[in-house]
């Protein structure tokens, strides 16, 4: 099972439309500021596609946060604005235990982050539209179930 996991597109959504074109998902999680274009990403990537609000995406019914499983995996998704990623992540990785999460994805900052320890994965995928981190290379992150039921992660850029 490959999982296309991306944020922060902010209405600007080429990058994502040729990605889920090449790629062919069988799911794709968006962790906020979508700004409205919910439907053309759901509309366009083909599989389930899961997609929470970001601080920038007003007037909207899109869920703050989602929790669900893929395969064995506990996946809490947020935008990561009300845990103050921008500072630091102490706050996100503490609620995801508490919330008993294996893998937390979260977006806001615009920049990719993955970190894996043996109790939970901290995933951002950065941002396809306006990155920040240094090169400012458009980034996504995949997520994929092997045959076993392993999870695997990787961080990836345009």
């Amino acid at each position: 099972m490959k999982i296309l996991i991306v944020s922060d597109t902010h209405r600007k959504n080429d990058a994502y439309f040729t990605l889920v074109e090449r790629i062919h998902p069988d799911m794709v999680i968006h962790c906020g500021d979508s700004e409205g274009s919910e439907y053309a990403l759901s509309q366009a990537a083909g599989c389930p596609v899961q997609i929470v609000m970001g601080n920038n995406d007003f007037f909207c019914d899109l869920p703050r946060e989602l929790e669900f499983n893929i395969d064995k995996y506990r996946v809490w998704v947020t935008h990561g604005h009300n845990y103050y990623v921008s500072m630091n992540l102490e706050t996100l990785k503490s609620e995801a235990r508490h919330r008993g999460a294996d893998v937390v994805m979260f977006g806001h900052t615009h920049r990719p982050f993955l970190e894996i320890t043996d109790d939970l994965v901290v995933l951002n995928p950065g941002s396809l539209s306006y990155p920040r981190q240094e090169g400012r290379k458009a980034s996504y992150a995949m997520m994929e179930i092997d045959r076993h039921g392993k999870a695997h992660f990787w961080l990836k850029s345009l």
